[in-house]
């Protein structure tokens, strides 16, 4: 169903807070080729209109080929104090007051580019958010599950001195044939640093993929998750115990995941009382940042105002903000929708 105006207003209006996004993910085509030319390199595609005709994905891993290409612009520090620049101003235009982000170490220590250069980029501009957009962020250091195990290890404690806006550690990359459970010394080296956790787990992965990030790794919240109602027993235990699932439409759908947002479990997933929450992944290569992400829920699924107030609520209860803050956000949120 089409969207309208006033309902459009609240999805932008509402305090939200973004828990599933990759920083990576939000470089768009325009910026990766003012990169690359900064940077001097070469990219394998020579126009914007190139790139986008790339973003015709068949799963997980065809996207991630062009994931990893495009990543490879980012180059200085100043890259990536652009980057996260960019990003925190459109989610602040979105509505979003907090945002939790993952980032990709081992694609850039790959590359020869040491963590003191990119954090110190990101930490520039998430402190300038704060500033001057009144929106608060914290980082998720995020283990490739391609690579060897070892690496994560060796990835977490190389990045040890620079974790000031680190909350959590995080399990990201192609889910086919890499389940949880070989990483978990990274999270217990993660444990012992002080790191929350969280997983990507039952996108393309089976349900057990969540249970194995719940039981081996400890994951307090589900990155995707989808396929957990594949598991009635799983189901009940993420409704009883409150772990969250941090959902991203746009992404299931390109990523074919589902085939339409008509097909979209998300529906389902609330009526079965889950507390899910809506984001967007990679959303330049997915086309839709998180407002986009929750339109798409009113125009595929029929999503009204109050699935998207409870969505809304939802991101705040499901992040690893302090209490006090968390209340003042719902307050917010209290306010707004009752304006409307």
């Amino acid at each position: 169903m089409p969207i309208d105006a006033r309902l459009d207003q609240l999805i932008v209006s509402l305090p939200k807070a973004e828990l599933h996004i990759h920083i990576e993910g939000t470089l768009e085509p325009e910026m990766m080729f003012e990169l690359a030319a900064r940077n001097g390199v070469s990219l394998p595609w020579t126009t914007v209109e190139e790139v986008r005709a790339a973003y015709e994905f068949t799963d997980l891993q065809s996207f991630l080929d062009v994931y990893y290409q495009g990543a490879s612009a980012l180059v200085s520090s100043e890259d990536f104090d652009d980057l996260m620049w960019a990003y925190l101003q459109r989610a602040a235009d979105d509505g979003v007051r907090h945002a939790e982000i993952f980032f990709d170490p081992q694609t850039h220590t790959h590359r020869g580019i040491g963590a003191a250069h990119f954090m110190a980029g990101f930490e520039r501009a998430m402190q300038r958010a704060e500033q001057e957009l009144g929106i608060t962020s914290s980082l998720i250091l995020c283990f490739l599950r391609h690579l060897p195990p070892d690496d994560a290890v060796a990835t977490l404690r190389d990045a040890s001195d620079h974790l000031r806006r680190v909350v959590a550690v995080g399990l990201d990359s192609s889910e086919r044939g890499h389940p949880p459970e070989p990483f978990a010394p990274a999270y217990r080296v993660a444990a012992e640093l002080g790191l929350r956790a969280v997983a990507h787990a039952g996108e393309e992965g089976p349900s057990s993929y969540v249970m194995g990030a719940l039981d081996v790794l400890g994951a307090e919240r589900i990155d995707h998750g989808v396929r957990a109602l594949e598991d009635p027993a799983l189901v009940a235990r993420l409704r009883d115990e409150r772990i969250p699932l941090t959902v991203c439409p746009l992404s299931n759908l390109r990523l074919r995941v589902v085939e339409t947002m008509a097909d979209h479990p998300m529906r389902r997933l609330m009526d079965e009382g889950l507390l899910v929450c809506v984001n967007s992944d990679d959303p330049a290569y997915f086309g839709g940042y998180v407002a986009d992400n929750y339109r798409a829920l009113v125009e595929g699924l029929g999503f009204g105002k109050d699935e998207i107030v409870t969505l809304a609520r939802n991101s705040i209860e499901a992040s690893f903000l302090p209490v006090e803050r968390k209340r003042d956000l719902l307050g917010d949120i209290e306010a707004i929708a009752a304006g409307h």
